[in-house]
């Protein structure tokens, strides 16, 4: 089951297509869909977060935390939305196409993805573009 929830005045146009995505994600890697709570909020909300579970004073765009249990992929994700507009403005991207890119990401790390090495970072950069890929079909 995947829900979105807003501590913040973004909502999501057409849930139901994002739901499907990112469904297709999960299976597309072989996973099994458990509970997904995407939690969009704004800087200051998810800055609380990385403190207070992370022990990290800085902003960011998305914290996720893992409750996957072998194949089947559950956990909470985070993201803020001041933080993803201001990347898209940074990398010349559509809004749209940058909220993609961190809720696949997300989902991505349930999947077994990491990003600490350079390595990984390019193997996880091009499963986050495939992913995108996936939306518009």
């Amino acid at each position: 089951m995947i829900s979105f929830n807003y501590e913040t005045d973004f909502e999501l146009e057409n849930e139901s297509q994002y739901e499907d995505w990112v469904s297709e994600i999960i299976e597309s890697e072989d996973k099994t869909e458990g509970e997904i709570n995407y939690i969009f909020c704004d800087d200051e909300y998810l800055l609380q977060k990385n403190i207070e579970f992370l022990n990290h004073d800085t902003l960011t765009d998305i914290i996720s935390f893992d409750y996957t249990m072998g194949n089947l992929i559950s956990g909470d994700i985070f993201i803020s939305v001041e933080r993803v507009k201001d990347n898209a403005k940074d990398f010349n991207v559509a809004f749209e196409d940058e909220l993609r890119r961190v809720m696949a990401h997300g989902i991505l790390h349930y999947c077994g993805y990491k990003d600490k090495s350079e390595e990984d970072s390019a193997l996880m950069r091009d499963k986050e573009n495939e992913k995108m890929n996936l939306f518009n079909q």
